[in-house]
């Protein structure tokens, strides 16, 4: 094989290198490690979703209890907080923020840059990412992207407030509401900075992915994880720049008086002189991203769930070439459906027909991933596992999302529940919180390869029921919510007649979201006791087949401590008939299991 030779050289430079000590700085904060790279990703996500889900409860207090008196909010909002009252325009503020925290900081950055930092060397046979350096770059633009925009919560005119989608002219002019000003210009400083670090991670898993695999390992023997990072990265690389240029347009808008997409708008009844721009074309340019985003958020969970539910189930993942089939066709659909979040904007119905096509189909690929899921866990000898219950959460919320995602890609139903609450309902059940589970069933499995210790398991499954529970006490009501016409944005209902008979409902919501965040430090307090005091692992606590697995119990620098292993096989050769063992890793040759063997595969070595 062509790349063998560059290896070795890349190994034995790997080997003259351990001899030299590394300060402190260089093995924990500056570090080209992989696996180094992928746990400050996973903490910094961990403090970004904190902060998310703190702004959610703090908005969702508002709209439960809208006549209440929020003065012991004040120490901590100080002037938001007016008269007892959560002030209007940082209610706003709230909203924007929590969805730019989850969407970009959490799930792409901590669910994406953790696991295909952390397992694409690991699952290909790589020593480590193709370039070490700028996969540290990467981290760090994404950390001072994140700190510009959490030094933003603290301006006094209060951070963006235009919605995370930042439609302009509320985000193309300054003097619009004080969360237009240096709040908005921090987001897209941020978002820009944000953009540079994933498209140089992007890069980077790409480039490992295709070069760096080891000896044997095809693409056809490549587990689903490695299947869905790949195509991850393949959505970032196109779908980002389009974002940062309609970022980039946006700060000229504001700053060099361009009218990219502003015109003819009027100020406290004063005319302005921008002429000829449409914020349409920014609807198009932020959907071109938006929609791969959502893709991009949850196929690396997709991948991740795959292999821990044919790991729990001891099976092998059902249909594997079906579902590599439907990750392709997901991510070449994700491209051509943007334009279904803009039903409402005056499109010409016959696109509209075309776009609802295209919507409706990439439900084909969802629902095979789904099949496919439930008939790896059919007759399977399931071991219940904190990973494996949130694996089968993720496959529930997902199919209870996807199926509200049908009624909302037909456009005349559309119209009618467009920017209710049955879109938040929809995109938080099929998106962030499928994308949440996921994470969490990522975090539970991996943390004995990540850490060399386990978590606690009962402590797992408090977390999985309390979040189980909580995400669909939140979620269902409100799309019955949504379907009577609440509108998402507002402020309370307390305004409208027709939606005080909601209230009770609205206080149920909230409570109940409070409740799955509360949940959420059980995760917390269990993941940092056991990084420290947690049972140590042994090197395959799962008996899984990847390759891993096959590494010491805290894999050094470098991966293997000796020779990179060869692989012969596919990734999921579980409870095979003939087998001395329920599973069979990949590096394990045909020539040593010659009493489970399959006819093609007596020949393969």
């Amino acid at each position: 094989m062509g790349a063998t030779e560059p290896r070795i050289e890349h190994d034995e430079h790997l080997h003259h290198d351990e001899h030299h000590e590394q300060s402190f700085l260089t093995k924990y904060v500056f570090s080209t490690d992989h696996k180094i790279i992928a746990k400050q990703f996973l903490i910094t996500g961990i403090f970004w979703a904190i902060i998310g889900g703190a702004l959610s409860s703090l908005f969702r207090i508002q709209l439960g209890w809208p006549e209440a008196t929020m003065d012991w909010l004040q120490p901590i909002l100080g002037k938001w907080v007016e008269g007892g009252k959560l002030n209007p325009e940082f209610y706003l503020a709230l909203v924007t923020m929590h969805g730019t925290i989850m969407v970009f900081f959490v799930l792409t950055a901590g669910l994406s840059g953790t696991f295909s930092n952390f397992l694409i060397p690991l699952q290909v046979g790589a020593r480590d990412m193709a370039s070490g350096f700028m996969n540290m770059l990467s981290y760090w633009f994404f950390f001072v992207s994140g700190l510009i925009m959490f030094t933003s919560l603290f301006l006094e005119t209060g951070p963006a407030a235009a919605g995370w989608t930042i439609y302009p002219p509320l985000s193309a002019l300054p003097q619009a509401i004080p969360g237009s000003g240096a709040g908005m210009t921090m987001w897209l400083v941020s978002m820009a900075l944000f953009i540079i670090s994933q498209l140089l991670g992007g890069v980077n898993y790409i480039t490992t992915v295709i070069n760096l695999r080891t000896r044997g390992m095809s693409m056809s023997k490549l587990p689903l994880t490695i299947w869905a990072f790949f195509l991850t990265a393949v959505l970032g690389l196109l779908s980002f720049p389009v974002l940062f240029s309609a970022a980039l347009l946006l700060i000229f808008d504001r700053s060099f008086g361009t009218s990219f997409f502003l015109s003819d708008i009027y100020i406290a009844g004063q005319a302005l002189n921008n002429t000829g721009g449409s914020p349409i074309l920014f609807q198009h340019l932020f959907w071109f991203l938006g929609h791969p985003e959502v893709y991009i958020v949850i196929m690396p969970a997709m991948g991740m769930v795959s292999e821990i539910l044919a790991t729990n189930a001891r099976k092998p993942i059902f249909g594997y070439r079906a579902m590599i089939g439907s990750l392709l066709g997901i991510s070449v659909l994700a491209f051509v459906v943007w334009a279904h979040h803009m039903f409402v904007t005056g499109m010409n119905p016959f696109l509209g027909s075309v776009f609802m096509f295209l919507t409706l189909i990439i439900a084909v690929p969802s629902g095979v991933k789904v099949f496919n899921w439930l008939a790896t866990l059919w007759r399977g000898n399931i071991r219940f596992t904190s990973a494996m219950l949130f694996s089968i959460g993720f496959v529930s919320l997902f199919i209870a999302g996807g199926l509200t995602g049908i009624v909302l890609g037909n456009a005349a139903l559309d119209i009618q529940m467009h920017n209710t609450y049955f879109v938040v309902a929809h995109f938080h059940l099929v998106m962030g919180s499928s994308a949440f589970f996921g994470l969490f069933a990522g975090v539970y499995h991996w943390f004995p390869k990540m850490f060399g210790r386990m978590m606690d398991e009962k402590l797992g499954y408090i977390h999985f029921w309390l979040t189980f529970i909580g995400v669909y006490l939140v979620f269902m009501p409100m799309h019955y919510v949504g379907i009577a016409g609440f509108p998402r944005r507002y402020y309370a209902w307390t305004g409208f007649d027709s939606f005080s008979q909601f209230a009770d409902l609205n206080k149920f919501i909230s409570a109940a979201a409070i409740f799955a965040f509360v949940g959420q430090f059980v995760f917390i307090f269990n993941f940092f006791y056991s990084i420290f005091r947690g049972r140590r692992a042994t090197e395959n606590p799962w008996r899984s087949s990847t390759l891993e697995w096959t590494t010491p119990v805290i894999p050094g620098h470098g991966n293997w401590p000796g020779a990179i292993p060869a692989v012969y096989r596919w990734p999921y050769d579980y409870s095979k008939p003939g087998a001395t063992d329920d599973f069979i890793p990949q590096n394990v040759p045909f020539s040593e299991t010659k009493s489970s063997n399959m006819p093609n595969e007596r020949e393969q070595d």
